[in-house]
């Protein structure tokens, strides 16, 4: 039993720390040491308050213990006979290694948009999804801060990817924190998706900043996590989406003002009279 607890203690506190590094970092860099510079990148002009950042933090520790243990149940004990996991890496090849990570966020993707849209049921909302539907302007603290219950059904997508098709100990690991640095893009709150993407097919399938913030702030639409395809093939994806995309990524990378040019210029022209 001590030996138990001392490995869920280790395992809660790579999650917390994972969640402070990955999600922390991002926050201290958009909300404090850039944020006037990159004022053009941000999605929704009101601001959060100091109140919604503790409540978001002690929600996401809630859900970094339960997370700790779904990883101890499926690693540690009897429950992993049953599922897929394998312990070195020559059991397949490769090439397969990168292969399970794209499939793990895959499937996780199709298991959240389903997920997501049962908890937006009206008696699920009201009692456990609304809680991080609190935070209608996220930032990055905001990616775990679950109800208590909404965190099981969250981190069961781990559960369901062991037991689907097999995967190595690494490679969980990998999927969660890729899964969690794209969470943590999602919940952002500044748009930092390149110019190039909206004119390639990559913007008709991953999501953006844009995509879940627009969730949080209409409460309805934009459900998937990692791809647009299944919010698209549902006719769940916001109608406001593409225009509000262009709209923050015109202002991004606009160039100078009219106004601007215009002194720019004329200052010069003194300058050569002058000359």
């Amino acid at each position: 039993m001590e030996k138990a607890l001392q490995v869920l203690v280790t395992i809660f506190s790579i999650t917390a720390l994972r969640y402070f590094v990955l999600a922390g970092v991002p926050f201290l860099l958009f909300y404090k040491l850039i944020a006037k510079w990159y004022a053009k990148g941000k999605i929704q002009n009101r601001g959060a308050s100091a109140k919604d950042f503790a409540r978001e933090i002690l929600h996401s520790m809630q859900t970094s213990a339960v997370f700790a243990v779904i990883a101890y149940l499926i690693l540690y004990t009897p429950l992993k006979n049953y599922t897929q996991l394998y312990d070195s890496f020559t059991d397949f090849p490769l090439w397969y290694v990168p292969v399970s990570l794209v499939l793990s966020l895959v499937i996780h993707d199709s298991y959240f948009y389903w997920m997501h849209r049962l908890l937006h049921h009206k008696k699920l909302f009201n009692y456990a999804h609304i809680l991080h539907h609190k935070s209608t302007n996220p930032s990055p603290l905001a990616s775990y801060s679950f109800h208590f219950f909404e965190a099981w059904a969250e981190g069961a997508v781990l559960l369901v990817i062991v037991m689907v098709m097999p995967i190595h100990p690494i490679v969980v690991v990998w999927f969660t924190i890729v899964g969690f640095v794209i969470n943590v893009y999602g919940h952002l709150g500044y748009e930092v998706a390149p110019k190039w993407l909206r004119g390639s097919f990559l913007f008709q399938i991953v999501n953006t900043s844009v995509h879940h913030n627009i969730h949080h702030s209409k409460f309805r639409g934009n459900y998937g996590l990692y791809f647009r395809v299944w919010d698209r093939l549902m006719g769940t994806e916001h109608p406001d989406y593409v225009k509000e995309y262009d709209r923050l990524q015109e202002s991004r990378f606009a160039k100078k003002p009219v106004e601007e040019l215009e002194i720019v210029e004329n200052i010069e022209h003194r300058m050569l009279n002058v000359e």
